[in-house]
């Protein structure tokens, strides 16, 4: 998607609400920043934006009348940082922070400005807040998914591809979040009889050679976590996926709606919705210390049925009768 696209889908939210409401005078008008990492031009992206705006509004915040949003995204870290400290800048009520990078870069800014984050998998382990349930400083939100979560991934690999033997884990070795991701696929993989490695997705040859090594061991399939380095190399690992033709199962609708086998994840429209509530409480008043960070209520199961095919494999009615959304 080109850019004029992204913000067309937006609608009048990100990019247009700051036109209409330059005229805005008085202490009545709030502000809301929004910081995304990467996905500026990401369809998916920009219908969660939209999301948030559109809550928001529901909420009584009307670009019209009370409220202005300026988003900004970074397509690098020390981009990152500099657009953090743009958002910053403009002095916002409370910043909405998509993903880990986003949000590490903006406690690098600010301790004082109240940030909500979505999409981020183990905060207090990155920092980003104390606990769960007293988060402590300027930062809450929600997280992307619980860490039993990669347990849940291993099982539906193991449903779609019965005679899998061996499982690559797709993952960032120098994130604090894969080590306790990678454990619970460790600790139930003995019980459906499969072995499990880690492959740092860092260096696109280590992930072409892991991948092929796989093919030719036989009975071998992958396990995409949920990480933001996994996800940046999304499209060569469904590629590899395809050429090898290796099951697969990843973390986000995305990596399907890209041409990738199943996912299973925590719905994320859904969560970028919550996260309005909570910035409604903020403006509000309320503090983030004191607003505990939150589980996913939502989750979403999504088969690629053109890729199953290709990959010659047959989806168990079972699965399919829980599928919330089937490609064909």
């Amino acid at each position: 998607m080109r850019r004029r696209e992204f913000i067309t889908l937006l609608g009048g939210a990100a990019a247009a609400w700051p036109l209409a409401v330059r005229a805005q005078q008085g202490s009545q008008l709030r502000r809301v920043g929004v910081l995304g990492y990467r996905g500026e031009t990401d369809a998916e992206m920009a219908a969660r934006v939209a999301a948030f705006q559109k809550a928001l509004q529901e909420l009584g915040w009307s670009a019209s009348r009370n409220l202005r949003v300026d988003v900004r995204f970074g397509t690098r870290d020390d981009d990152l940082r500099e657009k953090a400290k743009e958002l910053v800048a403009l002095a916002p009520d409370v910043i909405l922070a998509i993903a880990p990078p986003s949000a590490i870069a903006l406690l690098k800014v600010t301790r004082s400005v109240p940030i909500v984050f979505v999409a981020v998998t183990d905060p207090v382990g990155l920092g980003i807040v104390q606990s769960l349930a007293r988060p402590g400083g300027n930062a809450t939100g929600f997280l992307t998914a619980e860490f039993a979560f990669g347990a849940k991934l291993l099982e539906l690999l193991k449903e779609i591809s019965p005679g899998l033997r061996k499982v690559i884990v797709l993952t960032g070795l120098d994130n604090q979040s894969s080590a306790p991701q990678f454990a619970t696929i460790q600790a139930v993989a003995p019980a459906v009889g499969v072995e499990v490695s880690p492959l740092d997705v860092k260096e696109d040859g280590s992930i072409q050679r892991g991948i092929s090594d796989l093919a030719r061991s036989g009975n071998g399939g992958l396990i995409a976590l949920r990480l933001s380095e996994v996800i940046l190399q999304r499209k060569l690992i469904i590629k590899l996926a395809a050429q090898y033709r290796l099951p697969a199962v990843y973390p986000l609708h995305v990596f399907v709606a890209d041409g990738g086998l199943i996912s299973y994840g925590s719905d994320l429209i859904d969560q970028f919705r919550r996260a309005a509530a909570y910035v409604d409480r903020i403006l509000n008043g309320e503090k983030p210390a004191d607003l505990p960070v939150q589980a996913p209520t939502k989750y979403e199961l999504v088969v690629n049925l053109k890729t199953a095919k290709a990959l010659g494999l047959t989806v168990p009615q079972s699965l399919l009768a829980r599928a919330d959304e089937v490609i064909e």
